[in-house]
């Protein structure tokens, strides 16, 4: 299960239509908008004589591995490698995982698949989806995010993996975004976006990734 690890930290996943057609994921397309709270955030940190780069290289890293938890639970092939971690990002990612378990145990779930890749053909781009399965007998599409809330960008994003599931004959009931926190001071939440809201944000994302396709046709620098 060390893979697993490798695999969470690989740069880019490429995704390619039928024909051949390089295309770009969901997490590329959303990363067009600006995102002002960001800057905001690394100016506080800056403030704080805190380098914002290094704080968010060791949060990301606490994130991944949590997710990596959470997918050898579902797969049920655990990890055996820790040796890129600190005993500090063990613990803090533990801290993460058991939230999930005390939240799985009030609901009963049938995994279909995880970490799936999919393309869509019609609207051309790609995404990779964290976890589809029947919960408490609805089929549901769960994203897990790590770190202190659940924000706009997060629907956007689930909006596009919505619409490859669907787009690819598989059947959503409900959309639901875990957030776990990385820490004790980092809240455990979950929403359900209803089918309207995330129609909404979808037709968000198809503009941004109109504007993606836009600015490579003007090669934009």
């Amino acid at each position: 299960m060390a893979d697993l690890l490798k695999k969470k930290t690989k740069a880019h996943t490429r995704y390619y239509l039928a024909d051949g057609t390089l295309v770009p994921g969901s997490t590329t397309v959303c990363g067009i908008l600006n995102k002002p709270a960001l800057v905001k955030w690394a100016n506080n940190l800056g403030l704080q004589g805190i380098d914002s780069t290094k704080y968010t290289d060791k949060a990301a890293k606490i994130g991944t591995l949590i997710h990596a938890m959470v997918e050898a639970h579902i797969t049920g092939n655990p990890i055996e490698d820790y040796e890129d971690y600190s005993e500090f990002d063990v613990k803090m990612a533990t801290i993460g995982y058991n939230k999930y378990l005390e939240w799985e145990q009030a609901h009963k779930i049938e995994p279909i698949f995880n970490e799936k890749k999919f393309v869509s053909e019609k609207h051309k781009y790609g995404g990779t989806l964290d976890f589809y399965c029947k919960l408490d007998g609805k089929y549901t599409l769960i994203d897990f995010k790590s770190g202190k809330g659940i924000f706009n960008e997060h629907f956007l994003q689930v909006s596009s993996y919505a619409n490859l599931l669907t787009e690819n004959k598989h059947k959503v009931e409900q959309i639901l975004i875990l957030n776990i926190g990385r820490n004790e001071d980092e809240p455990f939440k979950h929403e359900v976006i209803n089918k309207p809201t995330i129609n909404k944000y979808f037709k968000m994302f198809k503009a941004c990734l109109s504007v993606y396709y836009c600015k490579k046709e003007l090669d934009w620098k």
